[in-house]
Order: C-alpha cells, then structure tokens, then sequence
C-alpha cells in the first residue's frame, strides 16, 4: 500500500508539471512571438516554417515604430489617463467599502445589492451615455473627459469590502478608544492591513486601463490625445500590413510597462488573494 501510494503520489505531481508547463507554454508562446516578431525582417515574419529565433535583430523597428507616429505623446496620455482614473477608482472604493462594512446607516444592503448589480452591467451598456455627458460637457479630447466617466468600479467595492469584513474588530475597537475617528482609523489601521489587497486592486486597474482601447477611442478625436492602444492601431494604419516588424515592435512598446508591474507586485497579488480578500 505504501508503494502504490507513493506512486500515485510521484503520478500525481508529474501530471501536475506536466500541465503547469503546458499551460506556461501555450500563453507565453504568443507574447514570445511577438517579442521575437518585433526583431526580425519581413522576410522572417513570413517564412514558413516558422523562424523562432532572429538571425539578425533588427532594432531598427523599434525606432521605426517610434517615429512612424508621436509614441512619446501616446504614453504621456497613458500614463496621466491611468494614474488619475486609478486614483479615484482607489479613493472611491476605498471609501465606499469602509463605509458598507463599518457605518451604521440604513440602506446598507440595498446600496450592496445595487454594487453587485453593476457587475453584472457590460462596461459598453454605459458607453453612449458616458459619451453623451462628456460631449456635453464640452469634455472630448481632454484628460477629465477620459479619466471621470471610468473613475467608480463596482468591482473595487466588492473587493475592498469583503476584505474589510475580515479585519480584527478588536483592532478597530482599540484604535476607537485611543481617539481614531473614521479618517484615522482608515490611515493608521485599515490601509496599513490591506495593503496587499490595495497592491492587487492597483495592478487589475492599472492594466486594465492601460489597455483600453474602446472608451479613449470614443472619447478623443484627435491623434495627439490617443492613448498607447489607439495609437497601435493608428500605427497598423500607417504601416500597412505588409511591413508588420515595426507593428509588433510598437505591440512590445505598449506590453513592456505593465509586464514589470506585473513581475514586480506578483507575490503582492498572490498575497492579497490568498489573504483573504475575496472571503467573507
């Protein structure tokens, strides 16, 4: 019995590698395309079988792509679209469950119930009205026009406040005692334990906004306030399909970013989801 159990113990993790490693495979092999893709000629790009690694790397694309169309400007738009629009997003969800978990006021339930329910509304049901507003007020190709109409998330909500029911009432109740109001207690006891779910709400949040392409489409008209996405876009546009190296050397430009957000704050997100932030 011993024996059999080792061995299916020694099947067990072996299959387990085996199916860890197929899956590293299939989702890094067209990050890895495109990495290699960015550095080879077209010749490359098109040759079948396929060339996995660049007999000679062409950095050149990558120069190309930059200068092909104002990348520069592209990235200051990112960039001032994604720090403000995740601020609020932090500050509002932050607020809000403290408020769902710790106030006692009447309506709590239902105003949750009204937060789940905007989960289940698709981002594009609220396009045209946020459109609408924004053109409105006089907002299109302006930083407040792309950052306000996304600044409140349901999803941030959710994830703050059933972390926050897991925080140590005795904690709060000491802090309460020694003089904290609200605000206190939100510095010196509430942000300092979450911020593991505070790391993981930054890092969802700063990807996705970075890479969104649908809402800084509609709501700028003119290439100097595209974000990074658009401008890979508008950079297919100016290529062409038949010079796809600076293409994907623009693709490797946009990714780079938020790929060493990611590698950087990893174990803050496996920490903040396997801490309890989604228990409760």
């Amino acid at each position: 019995m011993t024996r059999q159990r080792h061995w299916r113990r020694l099947a067990g993790r072996v299959l387990l590698s085996a199916t860890t490693a197929l899956v590293a495979i299939v989702m890094g092999l067209p990050l890895y395309w495109v990495v290699t893709g960015a550095l080879k000629t077209n010749r490359e790009i098109y040759t079948f079988p396929p060339v996995w690694i660049p007999s000679e790397p062409q950095w050149s694309n990558f120069v190309e792509a930059w200068q092909a169309v104002p990348f520069g400007r592209f990235f200051v738009n990112s960039v001032v679209t994604t720090a403000g629009a995740v601020t609020l997003e932090l500050v509002f969800a932050l607020l809000s469950a403290y408020a769902l978990v710790f106030l006692r006021v009447r309506g709590k339930g239902l105003v949750f119930g009204v937060v789940i329910a905007a989960l289940l509304v698709p981002s594009t049901v609220t396009l045209l009205p946020n459109y609408l507003t924004v053109a409105r007020f006089g907002w299109i190709n302006t930083f407040q026009g792309l950052i306000v109409p996304v600044a409140a998330v349901a999803f941030g909500v959710f994830l703050f406040r059933q972390h926050f029911l897991t925080l140590p009432r005795d904690l709060l109740d000491a802090a309460r005692l020694d003089g904290c109001g609200h605000f206190g207690l939100i510095r010196h006891v509430v942000v300092p334990l979450s911020q593991p779910v505070i790391v993981t709400f930054l890092v969802i949040y700063l990807v996705a906004h970075w890479n969104d392409f649908l809402w800084p489409l509609v709501a700028t008209n003119r290439l100097e306030w595209r974000t990074v996405p658009v401008g890979v876009a508008y950079l297919y546009q100016v290529e062409g399909v038949q010079d796809w190296g600076p293409i994907l050397a623009g693709t490797v430009m946009a990714l780079l970013p938020m790929l060493v957000v990611y590698v950087v704050a990893q174990r803050w997100i496996v920490k903040g989801i396997g801490g309890g932030a989604l228990k409760g």
